[in-house]
């Protein structure tokens, strides 16, 4: 039975585009949404259940090795423990992994993926220092914003004022300035922590 995994890092990317480079007519399809390629394969809940299922026999295909995952050796050991049960592993653009060369060339693309994983992190790790950096000196982040976190729905301290000089509720709050009741409740319980 040909078997399909697919795995994308954030809610709102999607698992079409490495649906249709593998083509279809998949006896079965396993797939990932919003996990991170570092976490290990078998600890991803499509991936976890894809190993249960999956049989002597079966091939499991997969757009890419870092679909599989992003730690160099976890991709070799699930690819290792796969070829071990039988199961003929075929990635997009590779082709059939097999004992030996394949295997190499496997360790080798999952060593590229861990690069990557690791140059991801330094990225955004730089990122978020230049923001604070800038932040610090000039009230604005470096790519011009407010704060590092996502913009504000609305100024928190005219919100809980907002409220206090009409007696309204947080229901009434939220509706008046379009925002969620919890957002309210937070503005207002922020505001009565600072006095303001």
């Amino acid at each position: 039975m040909r078997i399909a995994y697919y795995r994308v890092s954030t809610g709102d990317q999607s698992i079409e585009a490495q649906r249709t480079a593998l083509g279809g007519d998949f006896g079965k399809e396993f797939s990932d949404v919003g996990i991170r390629g570092g976490v290990m394969a078998a600890e991803r809940p499509g991936f976890s259940k894809l190993l249960d299922q999956i049989r002597a026999g079966d091939t499991l295909c997969v757009y890419a090795v870092d679909r599989l995952g992003r730690d160099a050796l976890d991709v070799q050991t699930t690819v290792r423990r796969l070829l071990e049960a039988g199961v003929t592993v075929d990635i997009h653009g590779l082709g059939q992994i097999g004992r030996s060369v394949g295997e190499i060339i496997l360790a080798m693309l999952a060593q590229v993926a861990d690069m990557e994983r690791h140059r991801i992190r330094e990225r955004t790790e730089a990122g978020r220092a230049a923001a604070r950096a800038a932040l610090e000196a000039t009230g604005k982040t470096h790519r011009g914003k407010d704060s590092l976190g996502r913009p504000k729905a609305a100024d928190g301290a005219a919100v809980a004022a907002w409220r206090r000089e009409n007696g309204a509720s947080i229901k009434g709050t939220a509706a008046h300035f379009g925002l969620s009741e919890a957002t309210v409740k937070r503005y207002c319980a922020l505001a009565l922590a600072t006095g303001a």
